[in-house]
């Protein structure tokens, strides 16, 4: 009687061959891995930055629609003049919004930098002229990469609502009806990031006891 054949085992060739492959395999796969962990890193940045970006605008417009007819004596006439800059490209204003909750009105000042991004500054609005306040402190950066445009609304004689680029509140002795905000990305950022608009209706646009000046107007 023949002895049963001996069972085939696998031959030195055949075990590198099964590691290569093993080996391109996972290569492949840790590959797809990073790829798709990269990207979801990417997104999410994108998502973030987006989140912060619209949270500054939304506190923006909060600070906006909060804004306040800020009275302050001035040095050489000593009349009463209201407190309000404003400009095709800079804006501040007094408002009752204040993005601490501290006690009290808080100036705003919002500007844009060329090859940087918008700006914001805050300081306590006391009974004086803040300019000075404003030119010791400190901006924050609250939108990278973008520029803003303002502009203002006023109430004519003929009762037409029509925009202005530029409020100043020592002139017109009063706050415009609203301020429009357009936030513009810059060139090399058009097809990444988005405009943002603000329309902020100003409710307490008088003084109590400064009329405004109609003339100017």
């Amino acid at each position: 009687m023949k002895s049963p054949e001996q069972q085939r085992g696998f031959t030195l060739i055949e075990i590198i061959l099964a590691l290569a492959l093993t080996a391109l395999l996972l290569g492949l796969l840790s590959t797809s891995v990073y790829i798709v962990a990269e990207d979801w890193n990417r997104n999410s940045d994108v998502l973030d930055a987006s989140l912060d970006e619209a949270l500054a605008v939304l506190q923006v417009d909060r600070a906006l629609h909060g804004a306040f007819p800020h009275s302050y004596a001035d040095d050489d006439t000593l009349s009463r003049l209201i407190y309000f800059v404003g400009e095709d490209d800079y804006l501040s204003w007094v408002s009752a919004v204040s993005p601490q909750r501290t006690a009290g009105l808080t100036v705003w000042e919002l500007f844009a930098v060329d090859d940087e991004g918008v700006y914001l500054t805050l300081v306590p609005a006391f009974s004086d002229n803040p300019t000075e306040r404003l030119e010791d402190a400190e901006p924050v950066l609250i939108l990278p990469n973008y520029t803003v445009e303002f502009s203002y609304l006023y109430e004519d004689f003929n009762e037409d609502r029509l925009w202005e680029e530029e409020w100043l509140g020592e002139d017109l002795l009063s706050l415009p009806l609203a301020v429009y905000a357009h936030f513009i990305p810059m060139d090399e950022f058009d097809e990444v990031k988005e405009e943002m608009e603000i329309v902020a209706r100003i409710k307490n646009n008088a003084h109590r006891s400064i009329r405004g000046n109609t003339g100017l107007q």
